[in-house]
C-alpha cells in the first residue's frame, strides 16, 4: 500500500503544487463553490442559463455528449428534489453536486461537476440518471450522512495524492475481483448505491445519528429499493470475489478531492465483459455464473470517505450506457485506461 501511495504522490506532487498556487487567485472558497453549484441546479430547473456566470467558451456535457448550454435536461427539468450532497475541491476550483431533481415531474438523479476560475464556470459535466426508484429512495433518505460532511482531524489528514491512491485501490479491487487483494476498507464501510444499501450496516446509512439533517422518513429505505438481509460488509464482499464479472474499470477521473473532509470523488466506467468472465470459482470454492450475458457498461459517479488509510462510507449513482462509451472529457486512450487521473 505505502509504495503505491508514494508512487502516486511523486507523480502528482509538482502538479498539485502548481494547482495550489493557481487556487490562490481563484478566490472561490467552499461556500462559493457550493453557492455556484446550487445556482446551477436552480438555473437548470428554471430553464434559465442566463443566471449562470459563464466563462467565454464554457464546455457542457450531458451523459458524455457535448451540447450547447441550454439543451438537453435544460428543456425538461421541472423542479428540485429532496436530496443533495456537495463535494468541494477548493484547491482546484471544482464543485460537485449529487442530488435529485424532477424531470417532467418524475424523480430523477442529477450529478453536476463545475470547474470554476475567477468565480466563473468554464466546464460543466453532468450525468442525468433516469431511475425513478433510485431517486425516490434518495429523496426518502433526505440528507447525506453526517460523516461525509465532517472534517478529518488536521493531524490525520491525507494528501490529495494519498486520497486518490487509496480510493483507486477500491476500483482496482473490483476490477477482475478474485478475493485475494489488499482492500483498504474500514469496518464502518457502508455503500449507498442508487439509493439502496448494497453493503454494510443499514444503520450507518439511514439512522438519524449519521444523517446531517434527518427527516421522519429517513429511518428506513423505501420498499421500492429493498436491500435484502443478510447484508455483507464491504470487505466481506470484496473477499468473496463476487465482482469477478467486472472486467475493466476505466477512465478513472478523480475530479474533486477534499483533504479537509477526507473525500475523493471520481467518475468512472465499469465494463462487464460477459463471456468467460461470467464463470468463476469464488473464494469459498463455489462455482457461480453471474453478471451480464452481453457486454455492458455502467457509468458511475462515486465518492469515498477516507480516514487513517481506510475507506469508510461510499456513495455512488450509476446507470447503464453503451459498452465502451466515453465521458466526453478524455482522449480515447485515457477512456480505455484503468490508470487513475487527477488532472
Amino acid at each position: 500500500m505505502r509504495n503505491e501511495i508514494l508512487l502516486v504522490v511523486g507523480a502528482m506532487g509538482l502538479a498539485a503544487a502548481e494547482q495550489a498556487a493557481d487556487a490562490q487567485s481563484r478566490g472561490c472558497d467552499r461556500a462559493c463553490l457550493e453557492s455556484l453549484a446550487t445556482t446551477y441546479v436552480a438555473a437548470v430547473t428554471a430553464s434559465d442559463s442566463s443566471r449562470l456566470p459563464l466563462a467565454r467558451g464554457a464546455k457542457f456535457t450531458e451523459n458524455g455528449q457535448q451540447l450547447a448550454i441550454g439543451d438537453g435536461l435544460w428543456n425538461t427539468a421541472t423542479g428540485r428534489g429532496g436530496y443533495g450532497l456537495h463535494i468541494d475541491d477548493v484547491e482546484r476550483g471544482q464543485a460537485v453536486w449529487i442530488g435529485t431533481i424532477r424531470e417532467a415531474d418524475i424523480p430523477t438523479i442529477l450529478v453536476v461537476r463545475l470547474a470554476i476560475t475567477d468565480r466563473t464556470i468554464r466546464e460543466i459535466e453532468t450525468l442525468v440518471i433516469r431511475n425513478r426508484d433510485a431517486a425516490e429512495s434518495l429523496d426518502a433518505i433526505g440528507s447525506p450522512r453526517r460523516v461525509l460532511l465532517e472534517p478529518v482531524p488536521e493531524a490525520e489528514r491525507h494528501s490529495r495524492a494519498e486520497l486518490v491512491a487509496i480510493a483507486n485501490r477500491y476500483f482496482s479491487g473490483i476490477e477482475r475481483n478474485d478475493g485475494r487483494g489488499d482492500y483498504p476498507l474500514a469496518a464502518n464501510c457502508a455503500r449507498l448505491e442508487n439509493g439502496a444499501i448494497t453493503a454494510g450496516n443499514a444503520a450507518l446509512v439511514t439512522s438519524p445519528e449519521v444523517l446531517s439533517a434527518p427527516r421522519a422518513s429517513s429511518s428506513a429505505v423505501p420498499a421500492a429499493r429493498p436491500a435484502a438481509p443478510p447484508r455483507m460488509s464491504c470487505l466481506e464482499q470484496f473477499k468473496t470475489g463476487m465482482f469477478h464479472y467486472v472486467t475493466r474499470i476505466r477512465d478513472r477521473r478523480f475530479v474533486a478531492i477534499d483533504p479537509e473532509r477526507g473525500l475523493a470523488f471520481a467518475f468512472a466506467f465499469f465494463d462487464n465483459g460477459a463471456g468467460d468472465a461470467r464463470n468463476v470459482t469464488l473464494s469459498d470454492g463455489r462455482r457461480v455464473v453471474s453478471g451480464s450475458a452481453v457486454p455492458w457498461t455502467w457509468q458511475i459517479a462515486e465518492v469515498f470517505k477516507i480516514e487513517r488509510g481506510l475507506i469508510g462510507p461510499v456513495e455512488s449513482v450509476l446507470h447503464g450506457v453503451p459498452y465502451g462509451m466515453g465521458s466526453g472529457w478524455s482522449t480515447h486512450a485515457e477512456a480505455m485506461s484503468s490508470e487513475p487521473r487527477s488532472d
